[in-house]
């Protein structure tokens, strides 16, 4: 009896492979497949999506530039960058919306025996889901009433906005997770979604952080 509660207790912590059920392994494929299909989608729509955060930069300039002159150069500034970098999330996920919304609906009726993994798969589905949904916001008048404040007084809906992103949270499944429910060609799928996600996040990191840092200076807020 001792032996098998502490085995029991084994199988809980991940100590000890369980056996894959035909429902994990299937969902497991699904998943891996869903996700490269995902990524490839986002790798292809880079370009188009970096097309159109210039032309919104291009649009900000000629609608309010420099709406934001004076502002402090402290933290006090940091909800209204968050908002800039808001407004760039918006317009990147939303161009990847169609394929987003492929994902969630296959991964979403997805269920594992490990209910951790269920909620990983679907909280990622979500956290996609609001991102490629996000309200573009309307930097301009928001700015402009935060520095008719003296840039005392943030807007509520930045502070929304920024609250709306702070919630959004989800990552994909890790490998080590999948590994036990792999079947057939999964490993190298996984492998090659490993390096379209490591292409983005290369992307998101260097040109990501050149958008920002042109639309704050567009809106004077560097």
């Amino acid at each position: 009896m001792l032996k098998r509660t502490a085995l029991i207790a084994l199988i809980a912590l991940g100590l000890v492979p369980v056996q894959a059920s035909a429902s994990d392994v299937s969902a497991t494929h699904a998943y891996i497949q869903a996700n490269y299909a995902l990524n490839r989608a986002q790798v292809s729509l880079i370009h188009p999506g970096e097309a159109k955060i210039q032309a919104y930069n291009h649009r900000i300039a000629t609608e309010c530039p420099r709406a934001g002159a004076g502002a402090p150069q402290t933290d006090a500034a940091y909800p209204m960058s968050y908002e800039v970098a808001a407004a760039l999330w918006s317009l990147a996920y939303g161009a990847a919306a169609a394929p987003i919304r492929k994902f969630v609906n296959a991964v979403k009726p997805l269920r594992w025996s490990n209910a951790r993994l269920t909620r990983i798969a679907h909280g990622y589905a979500t956290s996609l889901h609001e991102l490629s949904t996000l309200p573009l916001p309307d930097l301009c008048g928001d700015v402009r009433a935060w520095a008719a404040s003296r840039f005392q007084a943030i807007p509520a809906s930045t502070t929304a906005l920024d609250r709306r992103l702070e919630a959004i949270e989800g990552e994909t499944i890790p490998r080590k997770l999948l590994a036990p429910f792999e079947r057939g060609g999964d490993a190298g799928v996984v492998a090659r979604t490993r390096s379209l996600e490591v292409k983005l996040a290369e992307e998101e990191f260097v040109v990501g952080q050149t958008d920002w840092d042109q639309l704050q200076e567009t809106l004077a807020l560097r």
